[in-house]
């Protein structure tokens, strides 16, 4: 896959203006500083998708955090969400380093691309149906162009999103689609999407996604994209 095309569709998903509710949250969180980022600048524009352009797994996140990648620019930089995903993604083999503070600190993936379901950061982490209806062309473009073996969605809105993007690419994915759930597995053609857990606070705070419970299903996805 040429990292050249993928970089241009992250040009088109940084200047998108289409969900006005979006950016308007963003801009106005970009002002409305957490005392601890005060001195920070914001990215405050939709955030483009990373990872390896060779990669034959695809991970699919929710959206932004406010004041994680909506201030970074880079997924899952600069929050907890991130601190336990990247720490999973190095001791599985995915990453180089196990944190990820921001754009430039040295981060790379080897096998695996980070996507979402939506790229502007939504009041209450909740983007409606027209927002990630509206997302939906940017996921498809980038299965188009990396082709994954494995798609990895983090919790239930991403695992509907890639439901109806893989749709949207003429798969069939059945009737009624697959439910999702911590571990599902859903074959479509060469295709195999599998479902985790968010890595929220809300699910590691709590124990409802625990480390060995992350580091299962990466294992799982490498096995599967083989």
């Amino acid at each position: 896959m040429s990292s050249r095309q993928l970089d241009q569709l992250n040009d088109l998903i940084i200047q998108c203006s289409r969900c006005p509710r979006l950016r308007e949250h963003c801009t106005q969180v970009s002002i409305d500083k957490r005392k601890a980022y005060i001195d920070h600048e914001y990215w405050g524009r939709p955030v483009p998708s990373f990872g390896d352009p060779l990669a034959s797994i695809m991970l699919v996140g929710l959206a932004p955090g406010a004041h994680g990648a909506n201030r970074t620019g880079r997924v899952f930089t600069g929050d907890r969400s991130g601190d336990f995903l990247f720490a999973g993604l190095h001791r599985c083999g995915f990453a180089n380093q196990p944190e990820s503070i921001g754009r430039e600190d040295g981060l790379s993936l080897t096998g695996m691309w980070i996507a979402m379901a939506a790229h502007c950061a939504p009041p209450g982490n909740k983007p409606d149906a027209s927002e990630l209806a509206s997302c939906r062309e940017w996921l498809i473009q980038e299965m188009d162009l990396i082709r994954p073996r494995v798609l990895m969605a983090l919790g239930g809105i991403a695992w509907n999103a890639v439901l109806s993007a893989l749709t949207d690419r003429g798969i069939d994915t059945g009737r009624p689609r697959p439910k999702f759930a911590h571990g599902a597995e859903a074959c479509f053609d060469d295709i195999t999407l599998i479902g985790c857990y968010h890595v929220s606070q809300q699910n590691t705070f709590t124990g409802r996604l625990t480390e060995p419970m992350l580091d299962e299903i990466l294992t799982r996805a490498g096995l599967l994209s083989g």
